[in-house]
């Protein structure tokens, strides 16, 4: 498995009349971490848009535990789950602070023709460099 942690902070139009980080700004912090995790690989997603592939998210779960406000700094602990065929899954695990799980997630992702948005093998680029990591992490 690969995993990388992703902070942020909290920023204040991402917060709720209630004080809390809106539910739907997980989603965009989500997205940032998993192409985060790519980019600690060595791919970023505009070489996977430049090879004609797109990956567009075609299933989500989430978990909320426990509330967050604004500016409070948070880390995204995110892993590639698997890959196999044209599909592609994360798992998140959302820590305040003190290090106190708020949020688990799970995203599964489908790559995608840019051009005609149907299944495709993801680029060899992208599996190369996840194969690479294994290697050296083992």
């Amino acid at each position: 498995m690969i995993t990388f942690d992703f902070k942020f902070r909290v920023a204040y139009p991402d917060t709720d009349q209630m004080g809390t980080m809106h539910h739907a700004n997980y989603v965009k912090y989500y997205e940032a971490a998993r192409w985060e995790l790519f980019r600690s690989i060595g791919v970023s997603y505009h070489s996977v848009e430049e090879a004609g592939v797109m990956c567009p998210v075609i299933r989500m779960n989430f978990k909320f535990i426990k509330t967050t406000h604004y500016d409070e700094l948070l880390t995204v602990h995110t892993t590639l789950k698997t890959i196999k065929g044209v599909r592609i899954w994360f798992v998140y695990e959302l820590f305040n602070e003190k290090n106190e799980l708020i949020n688990e997630a799970e995203t599964e992702l489908a790559f995608v023709g840019r051009d005609n948005w149907k299944p495709c093998p993801p680029p060899s680029f992208l599996i190369e460099a996840i194969h690479n990591h294994y290697s050296k992490n083992l």
